[in-house]
């Protein structure tokens, strides 16, 4: 069988990575890839938000499988549109993608069908907003509804910050259209999982615990990012949050959604906020996680094809998955800079010799060729991901393949998994 993946990041390298191991694979293509997985595909010159071309190439090319890794595509109707030319496609399609394309729908969706999230209300102008974020008071969260890359969420410490963040956001200056409504919640503490779920509408299987790493600097300050590391399996996941998340999350949520008429097809991506024995639900994403996919496909021992495959086809039921007991780390290497502006075409060095370490794959994310060498192209540049026998072990295993690697104004931050350190001591 030939397979396309649609994306060029850490993820997508990931995906790639795992699939092309399958013996039900022959071939793989990414569309449009980067050069790191270009070492075990065949990269596609064709943008993901290129529905036609790339429904042209599947076709030529007689894919078997299409993978949609990124949340644009879905939201613009690539699996609706694959399904509708009678392709396999592993993905949500428009109505359900809209989980993560809207930031609103999926949590008036959480308060329809009593999935625990925060008290929140939207806005489309500022005074009304305003006057919502004197009633909560400070720390307060302001969220632009649409796709931001994951970074269209402000988490304000002051209430100039907060009425600064409405305005930009309101006003257009900030995420275009994506920032025309906002959602205003409460702030919650606790500590952050990411639990992620195949499911075809009715049945679901869940992967393995997760924990991402939003903010850009060590010790969770400065800007949120698109994720600056992950590790699995997350302690913060005991068993019995674990069931509760099943039920109260998930459940409730893929059987809302069969309710609204968008049933949900996929990999359902929940970020949560556990405090004690207090899960609170903070968003919904249609896709695999960057960079939480990356350690969670490095454990997985199954064949990730059957389950693709069945999700698609639209019955998981007689599916399992199997988990390497070890634990597995990603730390991002990102550019100088991120997330806001920085350079590209710095020369990576080091690859070679962090790739030589047992346990450990450097997968690629922004990363572009220059005479033969690898560059940077993007904020986040490479996720270093390796497993070890305990959380520190693989932590540490990380880490010594970040230390091989090197450019001009690198940055990464040296915390990634210290919060599983301090639950397991």
């Amino acid at each position: 069988m030939k397979v396309l993946v649609i994306g060029s990041g850490g993820r997508e390298h990931a995906l790639v990575w795992k699939i092309a191991q399958s013996p039900l694979v022959r071939r793989v293509y990414c569309a449009p890839g980067n050069p790191g997985i270009g070492r075990l595909a065949e990269n596609v010159p064709l943008k993901v938000d290129d529905l036609a071309g790339l429904l042209a190439f599947a076709k030529k090319e007689g894919i078997g499988l299409t993978v949609v890794g990124p949340e644009l595509p879905l939201s613009l109707g690539i699996v609706d549109l694959f399904e509708e030319n009678g392709l396999k496609v592993f993905g949500a399609r428009k109505n359900a993608a809209h989980i993560e394309a809207s930031k609103a729908f999926a949590k008036d969706l959480m308060k329809k069908y009593d999935v625990p999230t925060a008290a929140y209300e939207v806005f489309t102008e500022i005074d009304p907003a305003v006057a919502f974020i004197d009633r909560l008071g400070i720390p307060v969260v302001v969220k632009a509804d649409g796709l931001a890359a994951g970074k269209g969420v402000i988490i304000a410490q002051s209430r100039e910050e907060a009425v600064a963040a409405v305005t930009d956001m309101l006003s257009g200056n900030a995420f275009g259209s994506a920032g025309a409504r906002v959602v205003i919640e409460e702030f919650l503490r606790g500590e952050e999982a990411s639990f992620l779920a195949f499911t075809d509408g009715k049945n679901i299987i869940p992967l393995a615990s997760a924990q991402d790493h939003k903010a850009v600097f060590d010790n969770d300050t400065g800007p949120n990012t698109g994720g600056m590391g992950a590790y699995s399996p997350a302690p913060v996941v005991t068993a019995d949050i674990h069931e509760k998340v099943m039920q109260q999350v998930m459940r409730r949520t893929v059987d809302g959604m069969a309710s609204e008429g968008r049933p949900y097809r996929g990999v359902l991506y929940a970020g949560l906020m556990i405090d004690g024995n207090s899960i609170k639900t903070l968003e919904f994403n249609a896709r695999f996680g960057d960079p939480e996919c990356q350690p969670l496909l490095m454990r997985m021992k199954s064949d990730i094809v059957p389950v693709l495959l069945a999700t698609a086809e639209g019955d998981i039921s007689s599916v399992r998955l199997e988990w390497n007991d070890k634990a597995a780390v990603c730390v991002v290497m990102a550019a100088g800079g991120y997330p806001g502006s920085y350079p590209k075409g710095d020369e990576i060095s080091g690859l070679d010799k962090a790739g030589a370490i047992e346990d450990l794959f450097v997968f690629h994310a922004g990363t572009g060729e220059k005479d033969g060498r690898f560059v940077t192209n993007g904020g986040r540049v490479l996720g270093v991901t390796a497993l070890g026998a305990t959380v520190k072990e693989a932590i540490d295993r990380a880490y010594r393949g970040v230390k091989e690697i090197t450019w001009k104004g690198v940055h990464y931050r040296t915390d990634i998994g210290k919060k599983a350190l301090s639950r397991s001591a």
